[in-house]
C-alpha cells in the first residue's frame, strides 16, 4: 500500500463552453475510495467522438469538459479493498467508468449496454451527480472493476487509442466471426479504420479497404490490407458487388447505405461503428435482397476490453500514432476534422 496522495485539483485541458477551443485548466478528482485506483495518466488518446461532444454535435454536453477517453497509464495509488491492481502496474481506462452492475447486460460483460447507462468518462454525471472529467489530465480515480491491464507487451503511447478505437473494431470483428475464409471490408482508414484492418488481417480475414481516394493505399497495403479500392472511382460498386461476407463503416460522415450493402453477399452484414452527427436515407429492399443485416456496434465490456488488450498485445498491434505536446490539442481536432493524421493523435500528458 502506497502513502496516500491527496486527490484534490488536477491539471488539465478543458472546453469552458461548447465549441470553445480547449484551454489549461484544473478539475477536481474525487478521494481514492475502497475499491478505487489512482492512476498517473501518461498518455490520452484523441477520438473523433472527443470532437463531436466538444462541439455539441450529439447532444448537449457538461462544461467545462475535459475529452479523453483513450487512457494509458500507471497506478499510483490504490483503494484498500483493491484486489486486482498494484502501485506501478500499467492500466487503462476506457470509454466508461461505471454502470449498474446488476442488470442482466452488466452481469453478463456487457457493461456499456447496461440498461440504466454506462457512465461515461467524461461529459456524464457519476452516481454523486458530479461531472465526470476525462484522460486529457494528469490523473483520474476509477473504480478497479472500470480499469484493465495493459500487458507489457504494448507500449502505452501506442496502446492509449486501443481503449476506443481498438475494442471498437475488435468487438464486432469477434461478433460476426471475422477470420480465414470471411472477406472484411473496412470503409475508411482513419484512426478507427486503420486498427480494422490490423485486427482483422490478425484474426485471418482477407481485408480490403474502402476510401474516397488511392492517397493511403500503400499503408493500407503494409497495415495488412489484401486490397484497396477508391470509393471516388465509380466502377469500384460495380467490380465488388456481391464481394463481402462483413463490412464495417468507420467513418463519421453520412455514408450512402444502399451502395455499400449492395457489395455484400447473402447474409453479410454492414455493421456502422462510426456515428455521423446527420440522419441517412435506406431504400429498405437494399436490405430485404439478400437477408443482409444492417448494425451497430459500440465499444465492448471490460472483459472483451481486456481480451482485445491481451490479443493486439501477443500480435503486436499497437496503434499508428503521432504524438503531440498538450497546448496541439486545438490544432490536432482541425487536423482531424482535415483527416491530416496518420492515424491517431496521442496527447503526452506530462506537457499538461
Amino acid at each position: 500500500m502506497s502513502v496516500s496522495v491527496p486527490a484534490t485539483r488536477v491539471a488539465a485541458y478543458a472546453a469552458p463552453a461548447p465549441k470553445a477551443p480547449l484551454e489549461r485548466t484544473t478539475v477536481p478528482r474525487r478521494p481514492v475510495g475502497e475499491h478505487d485506483v489512482l492512476i498517473d495518466i501518461k498518455y490520452a488518446g484523441i477520438c473523433h467522438s472527443d470532437i463531436h461532444q466538444v462541439r455539441d454535435g450529439w447532444r448537449e454536453g457538461i462544461y467545462p469538459m475535459v475529452p479523453g477517453h483513450e487512457i494509458a497509464g500507471v497506478v499510483a495509488e490504490v483503494g484498500p479493498g483493491v484486489t486486482r491492481f498494484a502501485v506501478g502496474d500499467r492500466v487503462g481506462v476506457g470509454v466508461f467508468v461505471d454502470s449498474c452492475r446488476a442488470c442482466a447486460y452488466c452481469l453478463r460483460g456487457d457493461e456499456h449496454f447496461c440498461t440504466e447507462g454506462s457512465t461515461g468518462t467524461y461529459n456524464a454525471l457519476d452516481r454523486n451527480g458530479e461531472p465526470t472529467y476525462g484522460g486529457y489530465s494528469t490523473r483520474i480515480v476509477v473504480d478497479e472493476n472500470y480499469t484493465v491491464r495493459i500487458p507489457d507487451g504494448l507500449a502505452l503511447d501506442t496502446a492509449a487509442p486501443l481503449l476506443c478505437a481498438g475494442i471498437t473494431l475488435y468487438s464486432p470483428l469477434r461478433h460476426w466471426q471475422a477470420g480465414p475464409g470471411k472477406k472484411v471490408a473496412v470503409v475508411g482508414l482513419g484512426g478507427l479504420g486503420h486498427m480494422g484492418v490490423k485486427i482483422a488481417a490478425a484474426l485471418g480475414a482477407e481485408v480490403t479497404v474502402l476510401s474516397r481516394s488511392l492517397s493511403k493505399r500503400e499503408d493500407a497495403l503494409k497495415l495488412g490490407a489484401a486490397h484497396y479500392y477508391a470509393t471516388d472511382d465509380e466502377t469500384t460498386f460495380e467490380k465488388l458487388a456481391g464481394t463481402f461476407d462483413l463490412i464495417l463503416s468507420t467513418v463519421s460522415a453520412p455514408l450512402g447505405l444502399d451502395a455499400y450493402l449492395a457489395l455484400l453477399k447473402v447474409d453479410g452484414a454492414l455493421v456502422n461503428v462510426g456515428a455521423p452527427e446527420e440522419p441517412v436515407a435506406l431504400n429498405l429492399f437494399s436490405v430485404i435482397d439478400g437477408r443482409k443485416t444492417l448494425a451497430g456496434s459500440m465499444i465492448g465490456g471490460i472483459a472483451e476490453t481486456q481480451e482485445m488488450l491481451d490479443f493486439c498485445a501477443a500480435h503486436g498491434l499497437g496503434s499508428e500514432i503521432e504524438l503531440i505536446r498538450a497546448e496541439q490539442v486545438n490544432e490536432a481536432y482541425e487536423r482531424v476534422l482535415a483527416s491530416d493524421v496518420r492515424y491517431r493523435f496521442v496527447i503526452d500528458t506530462a506537457t499538461i
